[in-house]
């Protein structure tokens, strides 16, 4: 008997822009749903950017219903207040899906990349390169979008040890 498809939401993180991708897997067939990227206003206070973010994704999880959402590791930045601010849109981008009830993975970039394109500093050009690939029907405009998607397809392959990684440490 084959199994349900799985709906992942995968997110890319940023104050100015966070790209979002959901995807379904199956087995090892992968179908594009949608994706797109959150831009929250500049020219506002820090509070009502994270508030904006948190709205549109808390949109994008009620138009999507998503199974469980991957999110990308955050680097650290060399500019310390850079950092912080990212790790606040970080903290907003987990928070929002696990309120709705949605668990949450989290994967580093370089496997993001090793996953998608095969080498842990694929370039930007590369992982969009490979998600007109592996989702000819993806329709994302941003590289933000694209890496979302990238993160949504490592979460597909790596979800089995995840979800043992997560029962282990419960324990």
């Amino acid at each position: 008997m084959a199994s349900a498809p799985i709906r992942i939401l995968g997110l890319d993180p940023g104050l100015r822009r966070t790209g979002w991708g959901v995807i379904e897997a199956m087995g090892t067939k992968l179908s594009f749903i949608a994706c797109g990227t959150v831009m929250p206003p500049e020219d506002e206070a820090l509070a009502v950017r994270l508030a904006v973010l948190h709205d549109e994704l808390a949109r994008v999880l009620r138009a999507h219903l998503p199974d469980e959402a991957a999110v990308e590791e955050t680097f650290v930045n060399m500019n310390p207040a850079s950092t912080l601010k990212l790790g606040q849109a970080r903290g907003v981008v987990m928070l929002t899906p696990a309120l709705a009830g949605v668990p949450v993975s989290e994967y580093a970039a370089l496997l993001v990349k090793k996953t998608v394109v095969g080498a842990g500093r694929a370039e930007k050009g590369q992982i969009r390169m490979m998600m007109k690939v592996l989702l000819p029907q993806a329709d994302f405009t941003t590289d933000d979008a694209a890496d979302a998607l990238a993160v949504a397809v490592t979460h597909a392959q790596h979800r089995g040890m995840a979800a043992l990684r997560a029962r282990v440490a419960a324990q």
